[in-house]
């Protein structure tokens, strides 16, 4: 069918072994990866609406919101050195990706976390003592090397590590872990905003080391994937480790699918020039732009300015960081429905309804702004008003919860074949660091310029992805990792790029497009 081949339980091999509390204990710890990421998304946006943080970094900013009345509402933030002190750290993680793919495929996928989270560790620990723009920003750099590290290696160590039926439940954990993060970015920023002596700023950007510690602490304790192991040429450890994970000695199906895999990657000497071969065109494609797709949803611009967003829409100091704290536990609960449904119900559907869901509330969130402050910024909202524009980014932010969120990581984790993982991964992440960085430096002064339609720009772009994925992305629920091509040559318009000999196991392909 047009939307794209479905693979179910039986479609791919039914390997050997059970899900065990040790593969479950790794998994989370390693998810905790996230944190880092997390935090900083969700910590950047209450700073910069702490007054004694304006004052002392941005007086031109504090100036402009609570003295200048003449200012229109949509431009009161508008500041290239305050949005480049949020997106300087994804810049810095675009660049990162590329070095830590490298040092994810040559040492391993507990290294590349290990050294992301003593990056991110630096970088906290200026960020809490900056005395200047120019400490805030070379803090923010050194956090976003970390990011770059941590967000190459964490999804591809939990698709590697986790058995095919459960894989999108601990690859999700990943995505929990950073919702986690911003929750609990938002309510530090809530309670350090009370802080009368002003440096309460100053402890919400320096907590960013506990995160970076558990990172740290924890990579210390996680064993190595058998995929990596295996890549690194021990193939009897790799064994090992696999039995190990999958709780029997009877493994050897999956292994010999895995040693195939890898004496196939062994083949490939440029997996940045093999991935533009049209063999690897849907993987390519999916690399790229499932994480364009995920950052033009709009969803950082809750995640980053959320406390700026409702200040601007007229909410107190207080009642914008409650209102952040909010969108925050939405978050959290709905990213565990993914944990649940993901698995059951399969991405394509999550992608789809999330979409629908999405593009609905951003439309009636630009209406309501539309109605209350017009084109010139000037006006108010009531209370009810107000509280129904609540409501309604609630509901968006859990519809990306449940679907963009922790699928755009999760995908591009489990369709790349191990020749072109590492290569896969650090594209997956340096789309999604370049476009955050994009939305982090111009959300504000996008909405000085285009003002409620903005909320219609990124609706038009949630359109154009769910029409995407529902012709181009084939169901991958409880295929395994290594059998993912099965699924590539069976959809109806990645097939042709999918050479025979590119399917391991023998799969009856007519039974697949059946």
């Amino acid at each position: 069918m047009a939307g794209g081949a479905f693979v179910g339980p039986s479609t791919g091999v039914n390997y050997e072994g059970r899900v065990t509390t040790f593969v479950i204990t790794t998994c989370l710890v390693a998810a905790m990866g996230g944190l880092i990421f997390g935090y900083d998304i969700g910590i950047s946006g209450g700073v910069t609406s702490m007054d004694s943080f304006l004052k002392k970094f941005f007086p031109s900013v504090y100036h402009k919101e609570n003295e200048d009345h003449r200012e229109s509402m949509y431009c009161k933030f508008d500041s290239h050195w305050l949005q480049l002190f949020t997106s300087s750290l994804y810049l810095s993680a675009l660049v990162a990706s590329f070095f830590s793919s490298t040092v994810t495929r040559l040492f391993g996928r507990k290294i590349s976390m290990l050294s992301g989270g003593l990056v991110f560790l630096a970088g906290a620990i200026l960020n809490g003592a900056a005395a200047n723009v120019a400490m805030l920003i070379l803090g923010r750099l050194l956090l976003g090397v970390g990011i770059g590290f941590a967000n190459q290696s964490v999804p591809i160590y939990l698709s590697e590590m986790a058995p095919a039926k459960i894989r999108g439940a601990l690859n999700i954990g990943f995505q929990m872990a950073i919702t986690i993060g911003i929750l609990a970015a938002n309510l530090i920023n809530y309670g350090t905003s009370k802080i009368k002596a002003g440096y309460g700023w100053r402890i919400s950007l320096a907590l960013a080391a506990v995160p970076a510690i558990m990172m740290i602490v924890g990579s210390f304790f996680l064993p190595d994937t058998p995929n990596s192991i295996l890549e690194r040429g021990h193939p009897e450890k790799a064994k090992k480790m696999l039995q190990k994970i999958r709780g029997t000695n009877n493994v050897e199906a999956e292994f010999q699918d895995l040693a195939a895999a890898n004496e196939l990657a062994k083949r490939v000497e440029h997996p940045w020039k093999n991935i533009l071969q049209p063999r690897y065109r849907p993987q390519l494609v999916i690399c790229i732009l499932i994480p364009f797709f995920q950052q033009i949803t709009g969803i950082n611009v809750i995640n980053f300015y959320a406390p700026v967003l409702f200040k601007t829409l007229g909410f107190g100091d207080d009642a914008s960081l409650m209102s952040a704290v909010i969108t925050g536990i939405v978050n959290v609960v709905c990213t565990a429905v993914s944990i649940y449904s993901a698995d059951r119900f399969g991405r394509r559907i999550l992608f789809l309804e999330g979409g629908i869901q999405m593009i609905i509330c951003q439309i009636l969130v630009a209406v309501m702004i539309g109605i209350n402050f017009g084109t010139n910024g000037v006006g108010n909202m009531s209370g009810s008003t107000a509280n129904f524009v609540l409501f309604l980014i609630c509901a968006y932010v859990a519809a990306f919860a449940w679907s963009w969120g922790p699928l755009g990581w999760l995908v591009p984790s489990e369709i790349c074949p191990i020749e072109i993982r590492s290569a896969g991964q650090a594209i997956n992440v340096s789309v999604n660091m370049f476009f955050t960085f994009l939305i982090g430096q111009f959300f504000l002064t996008m909405l000085c310029h285009l003002k409620f339609g903005l909320f219609l720009f990124f609706a038009g772009f949630v359109v154009i992805m769910t029409i995407f994925i529902y012709f181009f992305l084939p169901e991958t629920k409880n295929v395994p990792i290594e059998e993912m091509n099965t699924v590539w040559k069976a959809h109806w318009f990645w097939g042709k790029y999918i050479p025979d000999d590119a399917v391991i196991g023998g799969q009856n392909l007519k039974e697949l497009t059946a």
